[in-house]
């Protein structure tokens, strides 16, 4: 399983960082939206729908919010809206991811996961295709942005492997514990240096760690609440597209949080 894992990613990376680093941003927010398709297939699975003109009309529906959203984006008061609200999403998904217990909390219908699935995949598009977009940098920090939900998944899965002793969210997923958070955070800390060093622009040495750490916890609710939504569906991995990773959703859980929570932060320090 890591072997695959491993020659996974060394196929993956090159791809992702030649697209990210030299396609327009036209062609980015293609090859972005066709993953964010895939995933959005998935997640039909994650809510249970089986019947394929239904499945087909969802990602109909999220590639005509996909063509929307880019006509938003041009405006920048929209802009902050939408990754305020997909913000503030966020921390009402922590509350409740804090508050879950099995016993206790109403699974979402169908319908409210299909909608939900809309709250997560868009504004990751929306604001990975904006930083993309902000200048000559755009394309570097996009890159930084996908590495924050990569450091913080290292970070956390080395600690939690060495020192795990403390379950973090046993209903939801036992095998995570709160020694892997605090690896996760210790490993974004020290990874925010490099955004220091590339762009000082972007804001003070202590605005800038505050908002990779921020970034960090929110990562870990993005692996949270898909962990949430497998274990309400019955299934182990979001699909089987990448092999010893599972699906599209194994592989940006993380970075559906971290987008549009790093990028309200980037705006709101002025580093956009």
């Amino acid at each position: 399983m890591l072997l695959h894992r491993i020659l996974t990613a060394l196929v993956l990376l090159p791809l992702v960082i030649g697209g990210v680093l030299y396609l327009p941003t036209d062609g980015f927010a293609l090859l972005l939206g066709s993953v964010i398709l895939l995933g959005g297939h998935e997640w039909t699975r994650l809510a249970a729908l089986t019947s394929p003109p239904r499945r087909f009309f969802y990602l109909i529906s999220i590639a005509g919010a996909m063509v929307l959203l880019h006509l938003l984006l041009q405006d920048p008061t929209l802009s902050l809206g939408l990754f305020i609200m997909a913000s503030v999403g966020w921390l009402v998904v922590s509350w409740q991811i804090v508050r879950y217990r099995p016993d206790q909390s109403a699974e979402p219908g169908q319908a409210g996961k299909l909608l939900i699935g809309y709250f997560v995949l868009l504004p990751t598009w929306a604001a990975l295709v904006y930083v993309h977009g902000s200048g000559e940098t755009g394309p570097v920090l996009v890159l930084y942005t996908l590495s924050l939900s990569w450091v913080a998944d290292t970070g956390a899965y080395f600690a939690g492997r060495q020192w795990g002793k403390v379950k973090l969210s046993p209903h939801i997923s036992p095998k995570k514990t709160r020694e892997g958070v605090y690896g996760a955070l210790a490993a974004v800390g020290i990874w925010s240096g490099w955004l220091i060093w590339l762009r000082p622009e972007t804001g003070s040495m202590p605005q800038i760690v505050l908002l990779c750490l921020l970034v960090c916890l929110v990562s870990v609710v993005g692996d949270l609440f898909e962990s949430l939504l497998k274990r309400q569906a019955g299934i182990k991995d979001s699909g089987n597209l990448l092999p010893g990773h599972g699906g599209i959703l194994d592989r940006i859980d993380s970075l559906t949080a971290v987008a549009p929570v790093f990028t309200l932060g980037l705006l709101l320090l002025g580093g956009l």
